[in-house]
């Protein structure tokens, strides 16, 4: 029984490490911008990559609690277009996108489209749940602490490498978007309408 208790403890040791690393990656730097001088969030590399059609990538069914306690999975979603969000309530580059998030979410609300959050590194549910009220989100995020949700994604894919990432699904559940990057309204609009118009 003590070798499998110790066994867990090493794989959950290397998970940590792994998301660890994962998530500080980008740390630091010196770029500057809206990130300047806010040292807990992983630095984007201010790309949006498009992947045409034929070369697109499935993702990980991503499946757990919500941050307000209910089931998530991302496979229920599958035949609509996902814009999946990893954020956090102290990233600061997360508070100035939310806005533009919550607006185009509420502007689409009735087509095609489902927006998701990952909420991570928020040990505690209420800073999460707080976030959410301020900036006025509606639609649901998984709560993913420790990064597990993140680490799900294979090495050398279109990952959310970043805190903020933004990944935004095909009707077939394969990345058409990856922007490492707090997005703008209009960049947002730009890399969605035109999967919501594809048939």
């Amino acid at each position: 029984m003590s070798q499998i208790r110790a066994s867990r403890r090493l794989t959950l040791l290397a998970a940590g490490a792994a998301v660890g690393a994962l998530l500080l990656s980008a740390c630091g730097g010196e770029e500057t911008g809206s990130s300047s001088g806010d040292t807990k969030f992983v630095q984007g590399t201010g790309q949006i990559t498009k992947v045409a059609r034929g070369k697109r990538t499935s993702v990980p069914d991503l499946k757990g609690p919500s941050v307000d306690g209910k089931k998530l999975k991302l496979s229920d979603y599958k035949g609509k277009v996902v814009v999946l969000n990893v954020w956090g309530s102290w990233c600061s580059p997360c508070r100035a996108e939310a806005p533009n998030l919550a607006k185009v979410a509420r502007s689409t609300e009735g087509k095609d489209v489902q927006f998701l959050g990952i909420n991570t590194r928020d040990l505690d549910k209420a800073n999460a749940k707080a976030f959410e009220r301020n900036y006025e989100i509606d639609y649901p995020s998984f709560y993913d602490p420790s990064g597990k949700l993140i680490l799900k994604f294979p090495r050398n894919t279109l990952s959310p490498q970043a805190i903020p990432s933004t990944l935004i699904l095909d009707k077939d559940g394969k990345v058409a978007v990856r922007a490492l990057k707090e997005l703008s309204e209009k960049e947002l609009r730009s890399a969605l309408d035109p999967l919501l118009a594809a048939k």
